[in-house]
């Protein structure tokens, strides 16, 4: 069309509107344009371009087409055959078709002519009826071309220059209107992909468990983001999908059975296994049927694939500390607008607080592990060895993200006579464990100095202060004496022990309170009571007697209430059954206990 628009639309159509024609056109074409600057959504927009313009400017079919990318998407038309409808749906902006020259040119492209369409536009020559004439209008705005409208005319008739510029300034004032509804959509959107972000940044520090954090991550992505989202991880050099989450829970329980069916193959040149060895994202803006049969396995998975309708996807990497631990995948299905540049942003900031969680939970654990290998390595492997003393001690750790820093021993110190403390050392983790390793150590090497109670907990104070410990830790620690039937003990900060008598009567100790170890020096004052044969001494922690709904009163006169299984059972059974009775559902902190038993009479 290298002559001018108006003389060839005249000499082609050689016809031009009478002036009442063109002054009814002109009215009605402005009330048309009035309706665009009040519509509010793209819908709107869509109804004004392809009904109202019909009535105004006598057209037999209107569409109007919206740019995706480098594609056209058909979001409205009136008059055009369904089955035309589907084949043209979507196209490459680069298609030989008058609609994609004009979104390339930004010019309007006018066809009156069978020869011209077959000649330039062959992919459309069999659908256009002869006895008709087309005008594609670009939507454009400044530099930028956001779509098109088509406009098919009977009898091969065209619209003089003065319409096709009036056409023109319509199509304008429709880029403007799709131009603004985009652009409060885009600052909706933004809004809500930062909701988004601060309720995903919320989740991922809710929990270390990176499975469970994992799925609700991607239940919070649909619908916001994607109708589908998975995320895959790298396990022992294999691709394993940890979470994927859909509206609807029939849907995720059949696709969990297509993930068993069909894992994914790390070696497959595209999707989630490209990502993680690159680590660049991926942006499918359409999937088309040749990329599912070219990532299907076979037939079956070819179907399924289709049944999907998927209409975009995105996967993007989740890497941490420069290293990509696996992806997550989102998925749109026909019916939805496709992935974009900005979804694509979103979802890579998504992933990004995704990955630095998961790396975060594998250290953590990592670290919780050598917590508690080191706790499990001071605490005494076997109690029972014991000679002369039945002696049954209980460990649980706790629930919480860390380990915490209870520690017990017994030392037979000949004679007839027994060490045995329970201690906890306040906080969790490596530091608490470590601290909780120096604090046995130093107990047993005091008592083998002098076992008294008051001079084991008085040089404890003292290292203390010389030491400038920070961590405090409470200690009950007693001496038990078969001989002469007595038990002497310091109970600093800790709960008192609780003693069973053989007929199932039991008592706390008595003993004033004095502070924990680190609490600042006191006077430590030993108490001392009678023991009768086969009384058992109970020392426990906080953990077997404290819970958060509750006052501590409550724990102890619960304990109190159960400890007859410690009178009626061998002494490590009891002690399990006890524990068992006691424990508390949430199972948060540490479960310590040591229980002894005095020896008989003839022992």
């Amino acid at each position: 069309m290298s002559e001018p628009a108006g003389n060839a639309i005249a000499s082609r159509a050689g016809f031009v509107a009478p002036e009442d024609d063109f002054a009814r056109r002109l009215q009605q074409l402005a009330h048309v344009t009035a309706r665009l600057a009040a519509a509010e959504t793209i819908d709107a927009v869509a109804t004004v371009v392809v009904s109202h313009v019909v009535d105004a400017i006598g057209a037999a079919v209107s569409t109007l087409m919206l740019r995706e990318g480098d594609r056209l998407r058909l979001v409205a038309t009136h008059g055009v055959r369904p089955g035309v409808q589907q084949e043209f749906a979507t196209f490459d902006i680069n298609d030989a078709n008058p609609a994609g020259e004009a979104v390339r040119t930004a010019r309007p492209v006018v066809v009156s002519d069978v020869e011209t369409i077959r000649e330039k536009y062959a992919a459309i020559a069999d659908r256009m009826p002869q006895d008709r004439s087309l005008v594609c209008l670009p939507l454009t705005v400044g530099t930028e071309t956001l779509g098109v409208i088509g406009l098919t005319f009977e009898e091969n008739w065209l619209p003089g220059q003065r319409e096709l510029d009036l056409l023109t300034t319509f199509a304008d004032s429709c880029a403007q209107a799709v131009r603004r509804i985009r652009a409060t959509e885009e600052a909706g959107e933004k809004a809500r992909h930062l909701t988004f972000l601060a309720e995903v940044s919320a989740e991922l520090a809710r929990s270390i468990d990176y499975r469970e954090t994992l799925a609700n991550v991607a239940q919070l992505a649909v619908p916001m983001l994607a109708d589908w989202c998975t995320v895959a991880l790298v396990q022992d050099g294999r691709l394993t999908t940890v979470a994927l989450a859909h509206a609807d829970p029939e849907k995720v329980a059949w696709a969990w059975q297509i993930e068993h069916q069909f894992p994914i193959d790390i070696d497959a040149p595209t999707g989630v296994p490209n990502v993680v060895r690159t680590g660049t994202s991926e942006l499918h803006r359409e999937i088309t049927d040749e990329m599912l049969a070219a990532s299907a396995r076979d037939d079956e998975h070819l179907r399924i694939a289709r049944e999907l309708d998927l209409g975009s996807a995105l996967v993007v990497p989740l890497t941490a500390r420069g290293r990509t631990v696996g992806a997550m995948s989102m998925l749109r299905t026909s019916g939805r607008r496709p992935f974009d540049e900005a979804d694509l942003v979103t979802a890579e900031d998504l992933a990004r607080r995704a990955a630095v969680a998961i790396e975060n939970a594998r250290l953590h654990r990592q670290t919780e592990d050598i917590a508690l290998q080191l706790q499990r390595a001071v605490l005494p492997d076997d109690l029972a060895a014991l000679t002369g003393w039945r002696v049954a001690a209980h460990y649980t750790p706790g629930g919480r993200a860390e380990v915490g820093g209870d520690f017990y021993d017994a030392v037979d110190l000949g004679s007839g006579r027994l060490a045995v403390f329970i201690g906890d050392v306040m906080g969790h983790g490596v530091e608490a464990a470590a601290a909780m390793a120096q604090m046995r150590a130093s107990v047993r090497a005091f008592l083998s100095i002098d076992p008294a109670p008051a001079a084991v907990v008085g040089r404890l104070d003292a290292m203390y202060e010389r030491l400038h410990i920070s961590e405090m830790a409470t200690l009950a620690y007693l001496l038990i004496d078969s001989g002469d039937r007595r038990v002497r003990f310091v109970l600093a900060g800790h709960y008192p022990p609780l003693v069973v008598s053989a007929d199932g009567s039991r008592h706390f100790v008595a003993a004033l309170p004095q502070r924990p170890l680190g609490a600042g020096a006191d006077s430590r004052v030993e108490a001392s009571e009678p023991l009768e044969p086969d009384e058992v001494l109970l020392l426990y922690t906080d953990g077997l007697v404290e819970r958060r709904d509750e006052s501590i009163d409550d724990g102890l006169a619960r304990l109190e209430r159960h400890a007859g299984l410690l009178a009626r059972a061998p002494l490590d059974a009891g002690l399990r059954a006890l524990v068992d009775a006691l424990r508390d559902p949430a199972g948060l902190d540490d479960v310590t206990a040591l229980a002894v038993r005095v020896p008989p009479a003839d022992a």
